[in-house]
C-alpha cells in the first residue's frame, strides 16, 4: 500500500468536496473553498470517496502504475484542499541596477534589462503583486499554475545564466545562486 496514498485528506470547515462519476470509469473532483474552486479529473483506476469529513483514495490493483497513481492522486487532492483554504504563493527577487517591477491595475510591468518593458497580465485565479520594486509575488489557489507562472516569469531573465557577482536577473527568494570569482587583474 502506498504510504502517501493510504493517508486520508482531512476536509476543513468551509470546504465543499463534490465527486462526479465520468462515463469512462474515472471521476471528477471539485473542491470549493474561501479562496476559490478547483476541479481535477482523476484516473479511472483510482477510487475517491468522501466519508466522515475525510477524502480517501483507493486503487483497483497492486501494479506499479497503480501504486504510483495512488500517491499522486492523494497528493493532488491534498494540494487542492490546501489551495482553496490558504492558497499558494511564490516569491521572486529582481536583482540588477535599474531592474524593477511595477503593478498597474491587473497588469505587471517588468524592466529587466531589455530595450522594452515586459507586460504581464493576471490570469483568472492568479494574482501578481509587487510589494517592493525588487520583489514579485505570484499567488493563487492552484499550486501547479502558481509554480508554472512563477517559472515562466523567472525564465524571462534567469540569474543563473550570469553567475558572476555583478550578475543580474530573476531568482526565487529561497534560491541560492552559486557565484564565481571575478577576474583578477595583474598585481
Amino acid at each position: 500500500m502506498s504510504r502517501i496514498g493510504k493517508m486520508p485528506v482531512v476536509i476543513p470547515a468551509g470546504v465543499d468536496v463534490k465527486i462526479e462519476s465520468l462515463g469512462d470509469g474515472g471521476s471528477s473532483v471539485t473542491v470549493k473553498g474561501p479562496k476559490g474552486t478547483l476541479n481535477q479529473v482523476m484516473h479511472k483506476d483510482m477510487t475517491v470517496k468522501v466519508e466522515d469529513g475525510k477524502i480517501t483514495v483507493g486503487r483497483t490493483s497492486d501494479e506499479k502504475q497503480q501504486k504510483a497513481l495512488h500517491g499522486l492522486t492523494r497528493a493532488l487532492l491534498s494540494n487542492m484542499v490546501t489551495g482553496v483554504t490558504s492558497g499558494y504563493s511564490k516569491e521572486l527577487d529582481i536583482v540588477g541596477v535599474g531592474y524593477r517591477a511595477q503593478k498597474q491595475g491587473k497588469s505587471m510591468t517588468l524592466n529587466i534589462g531589455y530595450s522594452h518593458p515586459i507586460n504581464l497580465e493576471e490570469e483568472p485565479g492568479i494574482t501578481l503583486e509587487a510589494p517592493t520594486p525588487t520583489k514579485l509575488v505570484v499567488s493563487g489557489a492552484d499550486k501547479q499554475r502558481v509554480g508554472q507562472i512563477a517559472a515562466e516569469i523567472r525564465n524571462l531573465r534567469l540569474l543563473k545564466r550570469n553567475p558572476y557577482p555583478n550578475g543580474s536577473g530573476l531568482k526565487y527568494s529561497d534560491e541560492r545562486v552559486r557565484r564565481k570569482a571575478g577576474k583578477t587583474g595583474k598585481k
